[in-house]
């Protein structure tokens, strides 16, 4: 590995600062009315969503230039709290209920998501778990089921809120570390056809799960209910043409899109800035995942390559959910774009994440 300490990538670095200055920009476009409806103030969710970026970029800042095997050390206990932290949101009293989901702690509106701290707690003990030299993950049973074991834990823990969209991208996510390990192509398969029925098993015990998978397949089946969200998004992304309607002058922001500043913040962005707005996120988003897989391929040390592995999955599986479900591609579920969507705990874990990537790159050759 390379001993010497350098610049972090400026590639990566460039497109995390992008886009967390377009999503600053969208969450007060995007936000503005429903903000001044509810709380009589226009700029009441860009003011929160610049605290928490201010919170984020300085622990970017500290993890960027903290060496990234510091976390060698706390990854087990980090991932303990991390399951404490699931438990006591399911208990009723403590953890709150938010858009039907028991998946906040806190007070009032200001609250953390264990599940994202999750999700990031279980990539570095993955990556430290699967890196240890005597570690052999091509044996099924005591090599590849021990950490498929852990990830469903923690899986079925989140499910229990119940959050569909988190937990997808933490198995997802985790699944990368497992295969970028050496895990056999033949288990995976095996297991995969596994977790396909387990999956359909999930969306067969809950109704509006189905009917947001038929709704899916036909929104138009139930315009007024389970298709609503997804022929609104398609509503603002059609006029929005090539060079969209001019920022600030969407329509379908006028309560029309369900928590505009949120899940469906690129529909409200496509209808703004259009199809060259809309290439433009994807393209930062393209070299964000490009530049980190790169510095993941570069870096000698074991624990620091999967570790950006599962990073670099984190962000890439919650674009493609999140963009798939906007334009229509992927049955609807609540999950926020990167850097992009207003949230609190969800930005502020995803820059400090991004913040270990950029260490990490500072080692890569």
């Amino acid at each position: 590995m390379n001993k010497t300490r350098q610049s972090p990538d400026l590639w990566l670095l460039l497109c995390i600062l992008g886009l967390l200055a377009i999503g600053i920009i969208m969450v007060q476009s995007a936000g503005s009315v429903l903000g001044f409806h509810n709380y009589g103030d226009s700029y009441y969710f860009v003011k929160r969503q610049a605290l928490f970026a201010g919170l984020g970029l300085a622990a970017m800042f500290v993890t960027a230039n903290l060496d990234y095997r510091f976390w060698l050390k706390y990854a087990k206990v980090g991932l303990v709290i991390c399951f404490i932290l699931l438990i006591m949101v399911l208990i009723p009293g403590i953890g709150n209920v938010r858009g039907g989901a028991r998946s906040w702690l806190g007070i009032s509106s200001f609250g953390i998501q264990p599940s994202e701290f999750m999700k990031l707690g279980m990539i570095l003990f993955l990556a430290k778990w699967l890196s240890q030299e005597n570690y052999n993950i091509t044996s099924f049973t005591k090599g590849l089921l021990p950490p498929l074991g852990l990830i469903g834990t923690a899986f079925a823990l989140v499910m229990l809120q119940p959050d569909l969209g988190t937990g997808s991208v933490m198995f997802g996510a985790s699944l990368m570390i497992v295969f970028t390990a050496g895990a056999r192509m033949k288990h995976l398969g095996m297991l995969g056809l596994v977790g396909i029925v387990g999956f359909a098993g999930l969306i067969l015990a809950a109704p509006y799960r189905l009917k947001r998978i038929t709704a899916f397949l036909d929104p138009w089946s139930d315009p007024l209910g389970a298709g609503y969200q997804i022929i609104q998004s398609l509503y603002a992304i059609g006029p929005g043409g090539l060079g969209g309607l001019g920022l600030g002058m969407s329509r379908q922001k006028y309560s029309y899109v369900p928590e505009p500043q949120t899940d469906f913040i690129f529909s409200i962005l496509a209808e703004e800035l259009g199809f060259i707005g809309g290439m433009i996120v994807l393209l930062l988003f393209l070299i964000l995942v490009w530049r980190g897989m790169r510095v993941a391929m570069t870096i000698s040390d074991s624990f620091g390559s999967l570790l950006a592995v599962g990073i670099v999955g984190m962000v890439a599986i919650q674009v493609i959910v999140n963009i798939g479900v906007v334009i229509g591609m992927m049955p609807v579920t609540g999950i926020t774009l990167p850097l992009i969507s207003y949230g609190g705990s969800s930005l502020t874990l995803m820059l400090t994440a991004l913040g270990i990537l950029l260490n990490i790159s500072r080692f890569a050759r």
